[in-house]
């Protein structure tokens, strides 16, 4: 076992034998966080957290929807059938901060102006949510994950008299918005679109992109009180702009999809010249794509992710290998 896994191990007990005040003093604040992109995937697209700070009860713990376990038994396949179960978890601010500033990744702040009552009522929340019989919930990427569960405590506290005047970009999909994130020529891409089905296609409204954390902080930043007021509900901000990847021309999918053409292509040429055929060249791509069409129709039909489906998009693979291969009868 790894020292990082036995420090883990180490903040997650003490932070499970943490106690909090019930009840906030009048000075409490509570900060919307807003994480910049990393590396992996499934850091692409950023991620917010809940900051409660009351210097009176010595409360400063960031609350994270996004904790989920690599060990569990057969991760990867309860994640394929959308069976993940994340969980909230709470660390100390300078312990997150220090995560994340390990990582080299920003954290925006926005606070948010609410009242004692508001600040109450997401406390309160936080805490239910924090037991062990609550802290468990089946995440789902799009409409339930680390975005969208501090955004329906904070609409809830404010019993839904909250608007926005963020527009962003309008009837944009799914597919787009994920994209943007992911790099358009990127691999990951890719295969994410190879995925999904025409579900993702579909124009978002204005709340489901806010499952995006940049989403939700342009959002939140321009978020108002639907009253005579018509107060902002964000006060001091330090915001940011999230950079998309960038994909190297040769680690794009389209110039791996060119190779693959001129192999083929090159294969029919020199299969016509010696009057043969290499059967190979037919069976070894047919391999993956009947895999990826079993994932695709196991997903289609036994998962819980909404977006993934057939689309048009899986025929470009054995388009790519027709056209190669009709090279070969022109010839």
């Amino acid at each position: 076992m790894g020292h990082k896994r036995i420090y883990g191990l180490i903040i997650g007990l003490l932070i499970s034998i943490s106690t909090f005040a019930q009840t906030l003093s009048e000075d409490a604040q509570v900060w919307l966080l807003t994480c910049a992109p990393g590396e992996e995937l499934y850091e692409r697209f950023g991620h917010t957290a809940l900051c409660v700070y009351d210097p009176e009860n010595r409360i400063d713990v960031v609350f994270n929807y996004g904790i989920f376990d690599f060990n569990v038994d057969h991760f990867y396949w309860k994640f394929i059938r959308g069976e993940t179960w994340y969980e909230l978890g709470d660390t100390p601010t300078r312990w997150f901060e220090a995560e994340y500033a390990n990582a080299n990744r920003e954290i925006y702040v926005q606070e948010l102006l609410l009242t004692p009552e508001e600040k109450e009522t997401i406390w309160t929340a936080l805490l239910e949510n924090r037991k062990p019989e609550n802290k468990k919930y089946l995440y789902n990427f799009v409409f339930d994950n680390c975005a969208t569960r501090p955004y329906q405590l904070i609409v809830k506290a404010c019993t839904d008299s909250i608007a926005s005047d963020y527009v962003g970009y309008t009837d944009r999909s799914f597919r787009s918005f994920i994209r943007h994130y992911t790099g358009r020529y990127s691999w990951s891409n890719a295969g994410i679109n190879l995925l999904f089905g025409p579900h993702a296609d579909r124009p978002m409204t204005s709340e489901q992109r806010l499952f995006l954390p940049e989403e939700l902080m342009l959002y939140m930043q321009q978020a108002f009180r639907v009253d005579e007021s018509h107060k902002p509900l964000v006060g001091i901000a330090v915001l940011g702009s999230f950079v998309p990847p960038v994909t190297p021309w040769y680690a794009s999918w389209p110039f791996g999809l060119a190779l693959y053409f001129l192999f083929v292509a090159g294969m029919s040429i020199y299969d016509r010249r010696r009057g043969k055929r290499s059967k190979w060249v037919e069976i070894l791509p047919a391999i993956p794509y009947v895999g990826l069409l079993a994932i695709v129709t196991f997903l289609t039909f036994f998962s819980c992710h909404p977006l993934v489906g057939f689309g048009w998009r899986l025929l470009i693979i054995p388009a790519t290998h027709l056209c190669a291969r009709l090279i070969y009868i022109i010839r």
